[in-house]
């Protein structure tokens, strides 16, 4: 009997399959060699989704796997043209970061409220100084992205007092549509920016959108560093359109030291660890072993992308 052959783009820390032992004949590649392994392979698993390695590769020549499975909730990474217009299914991890991701803003909001990164810094320089803060409980969220992890974002701030409206493509029961977007953020205290990265939401917070929140808001992207154009974010807190921001992804990641982001007042930066949790290989490692059976079954795969979307159907 053939095994099937399961290419690896692997990041730093490769996934635990044991549970494939004697059942696949795995590959194991990085960012150099999809090229020339991907007519080998039936499966792709790419571990490392912050690769462009599969995206630059797919249109060559030779044979393509049947299936494509990324370890992350975005696509954009590895999506291109010919992929999409292919018979290979994509899945993608979707219900591994939602929690955390909703913990990771939820944590974000009241520490800006209460203006911990100052007390911090204060405490660092030995200095006191007693400053009022703001309330959480009684605000207002946008939560742009209806997904699962918008779902998980608005959730978790409704447990601070914080009341959140969903955004999303389709409008529907609990959940508005791009129409009402600019009304929302317009009162909004905490702007959440959760959404996938298509032709639709690429750029979609521009000087417009930043100039719509009030002076008060605070804006949040934990989504894809392309949905923000991030010179026009950059002159809205310099002139103080809008009170501060946290971004955890970039247009370039990693984010370069040279850039003026860095440096911008009221901007906290973090490296794309919003989904990050300890032992954060494991469940992703697992969910995929969990698809490779009921692919070598021949049972229907769950978490299948719509390719010309960029997402998984149904949110």
């Amino acid at each position: 009997m053939t095994l099937p052959t399961l290419l690896v783009l692997d990041a730093d820390a490769p996934p635990r399959l044991g549970r494939l032992t004697g059942r696949a004949r795995v590959l194991h590649t990085g960012d150099e060699g999809p090229a020339a392994l991907l007519p080998e392979a039936d499966v792709l698993l790419v571990w490392d989704f912050r690769s462009r390695a599969v995206r630059d590769a797919w249109p060559g020549e030779g044979r393509r796997p049947a299936w494509v499975h990324t370890a992350s909730a975005g696509v954009d990474h590895l999506m291109c043209p010919e992929l999409a217009a292919s018979d290979t299914v994509v899945t993608n991890a979707r219900g591994v970061f939602d929690q955390p991701m909703a913990e990771y803003v939820a944590a974000l909001v009241p520490a800006v409220a209460k203006d911990l990164p100052r007390t911090v810094g204060l405490q660092r320089d030995r200095r006191r100084r007693h400053r009022e803060t703001r309330r959480v409980a009684g605000t207002r969220a946008c939560v742009v992205g209806s997904g699962p992890i918008g779902r998980a974002i608005a959730a978790t701030l409704k447990a601070l007092g914080v009341t959140p409206a969903l955004v999303g493509r389709v409008p529907r029961t609990g959940v508005h549509g791009p129409a009402d977007l600019d009304r929302l953020i317009a009162r909004a205290d905490w702007v959440i920016a959760a959404a996938p990265l298509t032709e639709r939401t690429r750029g979609m917070f521009d000087a417009h959108r930043f100039g719509v929140m009030q002076p008060s808001a605070v804006f949040v992207n934990v989504g894809r560093g392309e949905l923000v154009d991030e010179p026009a974010l950059a002159e809205a807190l310099r002139r103080r359109w809008i009170a501060g921001a946290a971004l955890d992804v970039f247009t370039t990641e990693p984010l370069p030291a040279d850039s003026p982001l860095w440096e911008l007042p009221g901007l906290l930066v973090s490296p794309h660890m919003s989904g990050d949790t300890v032992g954060r290989q494991d469940e992703p490692g697992a969910r995929f072993v969990d698809l490779f059976e009921r692919w070598v079954a021949g049972r229907p795969l769950v978490n299948v992308v719509d390719k010309k979307r960029g997402y998984v159907p149904g949110h």
